[in-house]
């Protein structure tokens, strides 16, 4: 009997049209916008308006207040998604819910809820204020703060996925030669979920970046001090649409250079 060749062998079902076209349009749907901002940017005069002082001002309190959030997400972030990934314990599926609200809550009313909170009425805020002399709202740290509500539940998604998706036969194995719990999630269980963390990274900083409406509505939009990239393109946008679509690009240019250069390394199985 003659074997069938290979390439028959291996031939894979083409793609239906009614598959294909709706991707098509998806594909349009989301690049067209960008095209458009293209388009109408200020090629001429685009040197110019990004070296303004109220342009690098925004830009680099946006890289730093998304760079502390980022690192206040691990902080916080990388024990809860252990926590959820490896303990069992009542009422976990609340918990793992809760953590995602924020993905899903209007980041208007997350300000609101950050006001309620850690304003100086709010249940922690006057505490806070009276005792330590520490005011989070309308100030830099009320930006981290903002970034880092509605940004978390990227790296906890990430981070517990990984842990889930971990042999924990290497855990198992430390923890037979006696290394202790500490010794054995740092020298193995975050090697082995280094890419899932690295990624989980990326996309809460990349979140970060970008946030609006939790920051306008808990640390306001004050110059130099509050007013980030996203918030400055608000105000540019009521007078000056050219100055709008420069930040606009500036912020796009950011966020596609470093999720470029980061996703097909740390997100996409090879």
């Amino acid at each position: 009997m003659v074997s069938r060749p290979v390439a028959a062998r291996r031939r894979r079902p083409g793609v239906p049209v009614a598959l294909l076209l709706p991707a098509l349009l998806g594909l349009v749907f989301l690049v067209l916008p960008l095209a458009g901002l293209l388009a109408r940017a200020p090629w001429g005069s685009l040197p110019r308006r990004l070296a303004e002082p109220e342009v690098l001002t925004a830009l680099r309190l946006s890289l730093q207040s998304a760079t502390l959030a980022t690192l206040l997400c691990l902080l916080l972030g990388v024990p809860l998604a252990w926590l959820l990934a490896r303990v069992a314990f009542p009422g976990r599926r609340l918990v793992r819910a809760l953590v995602t609200v924020p993905l899903v809550l209007p980041p208007v009313v997350g300000g609101v809820a950050l006001l309620l909170v850690f304003g100086r009425r709010g249940l922690l805020g006057g505490w806070l204020d009276e005792t330590f002399g520490i005011t989070l709202p309308f100030s830099t740290a009320g930006v981290v703060l903002a970034e880092a509500f509605v940004a978390m539940p990227f790296l906890v998604i990430a981070v517990e996925g990984a842990l889930r998706g971990a042999d924990q036969r290497y855990e198992e194995a430390a923890a037979t030669l006696g290394a202790g719990p500490w010794t054995t999630f740092t020298h193995v269980t975050l090697p082995l979920v280094a890419p899932g963390l690295a990624a989980g990274a990326v996309l809460c900083w990349a979140r970060a970046l970008g946030e609006f409406g939790a920051t306008i509505t808990f640390a306001g939009n004050y110059p130099g001090r509050t007013q980030t990239m996203p918030l400055a393109v608000y105000l540019a946008l009521e007078t000056d649409l050219q100055a709008a679509v420069v930040l606009s690009l500036m912020l796009l240019a950011v966020s596609v250079t470093i999720l470029a250069a980061l996703r097909d390394r740390w997100i996409t199985s090879p």
